[in-house]
């Protein structure tokens, strides 16, 4: 079992930045993957970026070029640059481990006021 804590969330402005954390305990060296989802309200959730075991980063086209997701060991990180209120949602933290099975945080709320 992997558990999951996610901090940074908040709110901030337009344009402004915001940092996510996610620290992962347990079987932390079976983890895989890992990655941030968010569901804003009314609307499914979504990824938003991934980072493999290996470093390879993939990112939703809405937040290329603004967001920067990095891992370090059992935690991953999620820099988020030039919010836009679009960007308001709740966050969570997105783990598969070598066996397939997948974990989530609790979440974490970002509002970005206009």
């Amino acid at each position: 079992q992997v558990q999951l804590v996610e901090s940074g969330g908040g709110l901030v402005q337009a344009g402004g930045s915001l940092r996510l954390s996610c620290t992962a305990s347990g079987r932390i060296s079976s983890i895989n993957a890992m990655g941030w989802y968010r569901q804003a309200p009314g609307k499914q959730r979504e990824l938003v970026a991934s980072i493999s075991s290996g470093g390879t980063a993939n990112y939703a086209d809405s937040v290329k070029g603004r967001f920067t997701i990095s891992r370090d060991n059992a935690k991953v990180n999620l820099q988020m640059n030039s919010l836009k209120p679009e960007d308001t949602a709740v966050y969570f933290c997105n783990v598969w481990d070598l066996r397939y099975r997948e974990y989530w945080g609790q979440g974490t709320q970002v509002t970005v006021s206009s």
